[in-house]
């Protein structure tokens, strides 16, 4: 039953009743919006029926066409707002890197044996290999495998989805660059168009099954904004097989193909915050530039002839203000008045922390990261990092598993077929391509206590030195590599710092001697001498 309103029908029948007896109309009117609302008050849930107070929303269409008909806009808006707002630029790296991390998030190989024991040699291959692919990993040899994956992130979180295609093997005009003939081509999500579709199997640009899964992409043969001679519909177009093709998106609903930008509820908040930013220091900068008048009133004895000349010209003055000055060159009824913006507002910044307060949790980030606001104790410090380390590590999760894992599976499998890292025959090849994924750590806020916290959890036997590494960002064969070489290094050259379990035992080798010395014979007291007679 519809909503009735009095001054707005929305019923022809009431409409066309009202049309000939108002009256009849005015009441049948009243009794219809007194039944709505004792059918609304026996509803379930107040909140689902609208008041005057409240607007009500409906669902509206479907996830895809939701998507359809905004996230193009949303996407160039956060396009916008990246070259223009300093605001929404810092957000973007602040959350990038702490997904991804200065070094990019690493790959420690962990092949096994059919016995569970992990092929120390064939890791020991496959990270060598990897180390020469991350120099040169995508086809324009511009970016180094960590660069890849904060720009794939950037992409990723601002147009909410980003592309890469896997090419393997002889690809006509393309020198891999690397002894592992493999690499990965990355792209935006515009070479993807949202508006190519059948009606039938062909949604967005993708290409799905019965049963909704993606089994092709619709991909333009060159930037559609770049290249505007390319033909419209299939014919600029080329299909690539979902196989090769890692599709990282930001979905928000079950059955969503395509991404939103994660700034699609927070930019008209940014927009204000700028606005209202750019009001402030325009209005700071007039009151900076200090401008005063003189006021002439009217009062007994103020003769306004007083400022022409004789011939009738007005006197034209020159007030200066230095300071510290004495103006005693005011006329009877003139006073100095000096114009007060009451500028820059006390208010701004309080104002601007609950804005961003809102845009970091809207957006995901941290507070403190996003203003640049780092008050607060080391408990409350440690709290917000705890909690949203969370957020942080969680996407991370979901950029490891939509194009980490997939590029590494690849990478594995294109060593193996090219013959360069060949899988031994002792490999379980279930696990040929088993990985840890090591993520950024999360930060220290006091140092000390941290590595205290740490150190006591080893000696107590409730974490492991490995795991404590990987904690730290850090990869733990590397770090075993580097100690051994550099204690060896310093032993060779007879210098053993503290960080060496050696210096203790030099150092309580020192205090115990070797070879005491020889107890010694007492000496013969010598006779005392008699004394003298004078």
């Amino acid at each position: 039953m519809s909503n009735a309103n009095p001054t707005n029908p929305t019923n022809p029948i009431d409409r066309l009743i009202g049309w000939f007896n108002p009256a009849s109309g005015l009441r049948r009117y009243a009794a219809r919006d007194a039944l709505t609302r004792i059918t609304a008050s026996t509803r379930a849930h107040e909140e689902s029926a609208p008041s005057r107070l409240r607007k009500f929303h409906r669902d509206g269409p479907g996830p895809n066409d939701i998507v359809s008909q905004g996230a193009a806009q949303l996407r160039g808006q956060a396009r916008h707002m990246e070259r223009n707002n300093d605001i929404a630029r810092g957000i973007l790296r602040t959350m990038v890197n702490n997904i991804i991390g200065p070094n990019g998030i690493s790959i420690e190989p962990q092949p096994r044996r059919p016995d569970g024991s992990i092929h120390t040699d064939y890791a020991d291959a496959l990270r060598r290999a990897w180390r020469d692919w991350c120099i040169t990993p995508e086809v324009t040899w511009t970016h180094t495998f960590s660069g890849c994956q904060r720009a794939m992130a950037r992409a990723w979180l601002r147009d909410g989805e980003v592309f890469a295609q896997h090419l393997s093997g002889q690809v006509p005009f393309l020198n891999h660059g690397t002894i592992v003939p493999y690499s990965i081509e990355i792209f935006e999500a515009d070479m993807v168009p949202l508006d190519l579709s059948d009606g039938n199997t062909l949604h967005q640009g993708i290409e799905t099954n019965a049963w909704g899964r993606t089994v092709a992409y619709w991909v333009y043969k060159g930037h559609p904004k770049e290249s505007p001679s390319l033909a419209s519909g299939k014919a600029g177009m080329k299909r690539i097989d979902a196989a090769n093709i890692n599709h990282l998106a930001l979905r928000d609903r079950i059955g969503q193909k395509r991404g939103i930008s994660e700034f699609a509820s927070i930019i008209a908040r940014l927009e204000d915050i700028k606005e209202y930013e750019t009001s402030e220091r325009v209005a700071a900068k007039i009151s900076a530039a200090l401008t005063a008048y003189v006021k002439k009133q009217n009062p007994d004895g103020y003769n306004p002839d007083q400022s022409r000349d004789e011939s009738g010209n007005i006197i034209e003055r020159e007030l200066r203000l230095e300071p510290g000055m004495i103006i005693d060159g005011l006329q009877v009824g003139e006073e100095i008045g000096l114009i007060d913006s009451k500028r820059p507002n006390p208010n701004l910044i309080t104002f601007r922390q609950g804005q961003l307060r809102a845009v970091a949790a809207g957006v995901g980030g941290s507070y403190s990261s996003i203003a640049r606001d780092y008050n607060g104790t080391y408990s409350a410090q440690r709290q917000e990092l705890v909690e949203q380390w969370v957020n942080y590590a969680t996407l991370t999760d979901e950029f490891t598993g939509q194009f980490l894992q997939p590029v590494w599976q690849n990478f594995v499998k294109a060593a193996h077929l090219s013959d360069i890292v060949k899988r031994p025959s002792d490999c379980d090849s279930a696990t040929a391509d088993d990985a840890l994924y090591i993520a950024q750590s999360m930060p220290w806020i006091d140092p000390l206590k941290e590595a205290k916290a740490f150190a006591s959890l080893v000696q107590d036997g409730f974490a492991s030195e490995v795991e404590v590494m990987r904690k730290r960002g850090v990869n733990p064969r590397d770090l075993l590599e580097q100690v051994s070489r550099w204690r060896a290094e310093t032993t060779a050259r007879n210098i053993i710092f503290t960080s060496n379990p050696a210096h203790a035992l030099a150092a309580q080798t020192s205090q115990t001697p070797q070879n005491p010395p020889a107890e010694q014979p007492d000496e013969p007291e010598e006779p005392e001498t008699p004394p003298q007679k004078e």
